[in-house]
């Protein structure tokens, strides 16, 4: 047996059995134990520009009543604000200040933590915004309620993936977006003198306003409670069906009408798909189907350790083989192990309850010794994510391209088989101005992130053709919680009513004190998204249009995509393997 495949096996058993682990640590880091002179990071311990992010000092509300004090005595001073949570699960800087802001304020939902009122009658729940979506479906469970559609990822706060539009899998009903499940919103902003510098703003559905809060990147002030509205706890049957991908394109346009929880998980280099059949059934169907996702569990910290090492290796020795070897026995242990899915050993369909089968994240009740697999205080994960939605209407395309490109190099995706392949879930059109702007595919996409951001990556090129063929072929719209800078190079267009948006940013906080300098670059006000300089393209800044934005010392250069001649990317002559005459017959031919 290879070392690659005893590591793997090892961690498989790890993150089974071991309950000794650490669970995540405060992203806000403050001197000498008090709350100035403070740090704020997210959960994978960087942003994309490796940006160390300062404030003057953070604050910790207990209740609605000190959040608008804090909002109030800031707006006196006009003092910088953002708002941060308890796990800081966003990757791009939407909690940071400038870091010229020398009296910068972050407040955060960590102890805003409560549930405020459960109707059953009504079926809504009312809750604070630090109340994490485990917390949320515990608590709804346990009367008999279930918010239908929700990200697969516990560790969430309510505000949190509301403030960027996090989302499950379905077009069915309101579709899967929780934002668009709010019934009523309170939101503490700033406010003139006469009205003592902060006011509470009460919104109720139908409210034009509501539809700016629903998606609001933290810019408009704090969101201080929430009410949802939730379902009679009902039962799902779920089956994980192996497939190759060759109707992939045709299915993606389709499969999300038949089955209402359905999703996909792709291979491209395997050229294999997981359809994930999943829809309700009667709730006297027998099965106590449990999801508890094996990326989600805690892990030996010293094993993380060997995995990164090994990926390490594989990556500065160009080992495609390596990769390709490792990413098949990766996905053939987590498919015999059902994902981590468990129904007492009666195999597929998995019949379970809504609420234990809808999310998981048991890496959270960590303690010493293991770990979430991404816990940037250990060696372990560390990654990009590219994440998009393209609409139904254009995504047979999109996936026509990606297998074009895996047909010139079929190892060059090897590398996303390691961190189970390209997530693919199904979101509808929003009313929120900054929501879904069609009913779309989601493609979630994570894969190797160098410690040294001068590093260049094995097939690099590959995935920045697949970045540019989204945003800039597709049209494809970023999520907003996720990516790299180069996503949201010209996104905020995309949205056509991002000028009612801005309105009431504008309405609501007219000096501008829950906003920052990414913030407006993003939203459009302000230029400077993409940073130019040395080794940029290799992280995402920028997109390249010269050599020396890719690794030249390293033989990357920056050159045109493949089938995507628009694409500037960062490409290693060495390894192509394909002559000019084959590419055009393949690129021609499909």
């Amino acid at each position: 047996m290879s070392d690659t495949k005893i590591i793997k096996l090892s961690l498989i058993f790890f993150m089974i059995y071991l309950v000794n682990s650490s669970p995540p640590e405060d992203p806000i880091k403050c001197s000498y134990d008090t709350n100035f002179n403070c740090t704020i990071t997210n959960t994978y311990g960087a942003f994309p520009d490796r940006t160390i992010c300062k404030a003057a000092q953070a604050v910790f509300p207990t209740t609605e009543e000190e959040v608008i004090s804090i909002v109030a005595n800031a707006t006196r001073e006009k003092r910088k604000m953002k708002i941060t949570t308890r796990f800081s699960s966003s990757i791009p800087k939407l909690v940071c200040l400038d870091n010229g802001d020398q009296d910068g304020l972050l407040i955060s939902t960590k102890f805003l933590n409560k549930i405020i009122k459960i109707d059953q009658e009504n079926m809504m729940i009312t809750v604070e915004s630090g109340v994490t979506l485990r917390q949320l479906i515990s608590e709804a469970g346990k009367a008999g309620l279930v918010l239908p559609y929700t990200p697969y990822w516990w560790g969430l706060t309510i505000g949190g993936l509301i403030g960027t539009g996090a989302h499950g899998s379905s077009l069915w009903g309101l579709g899967s977006s929780v934002h668009d499940y709010i019934v009523q919103l309170r939101i503490v902003t700033p406010a003139d003198a006469a009205n003592n510098y902060a006011k509470v703003r009460i919104l109720e559905n139908g409210s034009p306003d509501l539809n700016a809060v629903r998606v609001s990147l933290g810019v408009l002030g704090v969101v201080s409670q929430v009410t949802l509205k939730l379902e009679r706890v009902f039962k799902r049957s779920i089956t994980f069906s192996e497939r190759d991908d060759s109707n992939l394109g045709e299915d993606a346009a389709t499969f999300g009408r038949q089955h209402e929880f359905a999703d996909f998980t792709w291979y491209p280099s395997q050229h294999k798909v997981i359809y994930r059949i999943d829809d309700r059934v009667s709730i006297d169907t027998p099965g106590n189907a449990l999801n508890d996702f094996l990326g989600f569990r805690p892990t030996d910290q010293y094993l993380l350790a060997s995995l990164r090492t090994l990926e390490e290796i594989l990556e500065s020795t160009n080992n495609a083989d390596g990769k390709c070897l490792d990413a098949t026995k990766t996905t053939g242990i987590l498919k015999s192990l059902s994902y981590g899915w468990t129904n007492n050993g009666t195999g597929y369909p998995m019949v379970g309850f809504h609420d234990r089968v809808q999310a998981s994240g048991t890496c959270l009740d960590s303690h010493e010794g293991a770990t979430c697999p991404w816990d940037h205080r250990v060696k372990g994960l560390f990654f990009h994510q590219t994440t998009f939605t393209i609409s139904l209407s254009k995504v047979k395309g999109f996936i026509e391209d990606v297998q074009r490109l895996v047909a010139l190099e079929p190892k060059a995706l090897c590398v996303l088989d390691l961190y189970n392949g390209i997530l693919m879930r199904y979101v509808t059109t929003s009313n929120a101005y900054l929501g879904k702007q069609e009913d779309s595919l989601d493609f979630d996409i994570t894969y190797y992130r160098s410690k040294d951001p001068m590093s260049p990556r094995l097939f690099e090129d590959f995935l920045e053709e697949i970045e540019q063929l989204a945003f800039f072929k597709y049209g494809a719209l970023p999520h907003w919680g996720k990516n790299r800078n180069v996503a949201f190079i010209g996104a905020i267009n995309k949205y056509k009513n991002v000028d009612k948006f801005l309105q009431v940013k504008q309405s609501y906080d007219h000096f501008g004190l829950f906003s920052s300098e990414w913030t407006d670059q993003v939203l459009g006000l302000k230029d400077g998204l993409s940073i130019v300089k040395e080794g940029c393209a290799l992280e995402g800044l920028c997109i390249c249009s010269k050599d020396i934005h890719c690794a030249p010392n390293k033989g990357y250069f920056c050159r045109p995509g493949r089938i995507y001649k628009d694409a500037r990317v960062c490409t290693n002559s060495s390894l192509s393997t394909i002559d000019i005459q084959t590419r055009k017959t393949i690129s021609t031919s499909m």
